[in-house]
């Protein structure tokens, strides 16, 4: 019988607000499972204003390393957001009991509902309302989990919007959630792509789980993953940070098909004018923004 891992839990005390992105940050270093809140009822009652964020990691290494990768991956996170209440954050370490996490943290994980989709875990037995669209997600991964808010509201835009039969892009995909919730809701095909290159096998195993791994095309790179003729998308998502989304409005423009439709997050509310600005100049329309607390989602269509 092998060995089992060293388990170890990092707890971060995160400002009101940033507890999602925070989470996806470590949960792709780590990727090993969230959660959130006091480990239980008898913990110390947190400060105002404060949230926790507790993520395990399998690793031989000692805490002392640990802490110090989590904090080097919050500080890229504080200068990616541009948030100084993110700087600076504390990182708390402690090896756990020897335990099967991979089991408990299947039974902690809660599935949940976001519009017509149900997302469960693989195999999941759960009993769904009829007209529920399951998707299947293994719990323990951060990334593209659907919890964060961004990706809440483009999973929310995108059901209200597909009709079937479209071919989709995702840029920026991350575990390629958006895309295979596209072809799971109608979508002919989708194509996404993802500069990490880690996050690759993460897509292609949520593609298989669900059943669509033959419509779902998904690539590691930039843009420079698709070839010149690749354009003429029915719909382009793209749930990355307002700058990226500037900087590249008028490529993700001009892979769209006149006419065809887009959903933009990950767009921080204080970049609000200058997002708008660049997605207006770049020909395409703004027809709903939707803003949960920090957070800004666009839809709209292709006008030039």
């Amino acid at each position: 019988m092998s060995e089992l891992p060293r388990w170890f839990e990092l707890g971060v005390r995160v400002p009101v607000g940033w507890c999602e992105l925070v989470a996806e940050a470590l949960g792709a270093k780590f990727a090993h499972g969230v959660a959130f809140g006091a480990p239980s009822l008898a913990s110390e009652p947190l400060p105002e204003g404060v949230e926790l964020v507790r993520v395990y990691a399998a690793d031989g290494r000692g805490a002392r390393e640990l802490a110090a990768s989590a904090r080097e991956v919050l500080d890229g996170l504080a200068a990616a957001t541009e948030a100084p209440e993110l700087a600076g954050l504390d990182v708390a370490v402690r090896e756990l009991p020897p335990e099967d996490f991979a089991r408990s943290w299947e039974k902690r994980w809660k599935p949940f509902r976001i519009g017509r989709l149900a997302i469960v875990p693989p195999g999941s037995k759960r009993p769904l309302r009829a007209g529920d669209r399951p998707l299947f997600l293994e719990p323990g991964g951060a990334v593209g989990t659907g919890r964060h808010t961004t990706t809440r509201s483009c999973l929310r835009a995108l059901q209200r919007r597909i009709r079937g039969g479209e071919r989709v892009l995702d840029a920026g995909a991350g575990n390629g959630v958006l895309a295979v919730a596209a072809v799971l809701c109608g979508a002919r095909s989708a194509v996404a792509f993802d500069n990490d290159p880690h996050a690759l096998p993460y897509a292609e195993k949520l593609a298989a789980d669900n059943g669509v791994a033959e419509a779902c095309d998904l690539r590691a790179g930039g843009f420079e993953v698709l070839a010149e003729h690749e354009r003429a998308f029915d719909a382009v998502f793209a749930n990355i940070y307002a700058d990226l989304i500037q900087r590249y409005s008028p490529e993700l423009a001009s892979r769209l098909a006149p006419g065809g439709w887009f959903v933009f997050s990950g767009c921080h509310r204080d970049h609000r004018s200058a997002t708008e600005a660049a997605i207006l100049a770049a020909g395409l329309a703004i027809e709903q923004r939707a803003s949960t607390g920090r957070w800004d989602t666009y839809a709209g269509r292709r006008v030039r």
